[in-house]
């Protein structure tokens, strides 16, 4: 199924921003400098403002995604249901060795991008997607879903950008086939704030 109710909503006011709390991510392997609050540092996914955002469809037969691996990198992650919470911000994974996907949004083998998101590193070691700046076109992103079904996807490619200029509308826009969208953090950690300053995102798709 599609739960593009959350994707809809903000799409059609415009006046939310997802952020995915991908919080205390440290240059990989060494230590966090936590933001000034002491919370998770912020990870924006930018504002979802597209008219084209997908909408919601009948339940998938397949159910839910359960799992995520990426062999040529090592990922081997059950997947947490991630939800937005206050300001329009969706929440990171609570462990640093899982990813998480966005549960209002569309379901991976649906039609559209799905988001499955994940911590680049820990405060004190490297987390579930601390490799994913390695893939390249090709690579198998392989999602598992709740009736046992098995969905392949290739990589197609990624993209770093500033957090300031997210690229909204090529990660959330409405696609015609069955995408993936991986993301976490990247760039050059600011030591001042306990932020990255880049998000790291990889296209994928379905393989058919």
């Amino acid at each position: 199924m599609v739960r593009g109710s959350g994707i809809r909503a903000l799409a059609a006011t415009g006046a939310l921003t997802i952020a995915l709390l991908l919080g205390a991510c440290a240059p990989t392997g060494g230590a966090a400098s936590p933001s000034s609050s002491g919370s998770p540092a912020p990870f924006s996914a930018g504002a979802l403002q597209d008219p084209s955002a997908p909408t919601s469809s009948p339940e998938s037969a397949a159910g839910v995604p359960q799992r995520v691996q990426i062999p040529s990198i090592g990922v081997d992650s059950a997947l947490e249901d991630l939800a937005l919470g206050d300001g329009g911000r969706l929440g990171a994974p609570v462990d640093f060795d899982l990813a998480g996907w966005y549960a209002d949004g569309v379901v991976p083998g649906d039609v559209g991008p799905a988001i499955i998101a994940g911590h680049v590193d820990s405060p004190t070691a490297p987390a579930v997607f601390a490799r994913i700046g390695e893939l390249v076109p090709g690579a198998e992103v392989i999602v598992t879903m709740s009736d046992g079904s098995a969905l392949t996807f290739e990589v197609s490619g990624s993209v770093q950008s500033p957090k300031a200029e997210f690229p909204t509308a090529a990660v959330y826009s409405n696609v015609p086939a069955p995408e993936l969208r991986l993301i976490t953090c990247g760039g050059v950690f600011d030591t001042s704030t306990g932020h990255y300053l880049d998000n790291l995102i990889v296209f994928a798709q379905l393989r058919r």
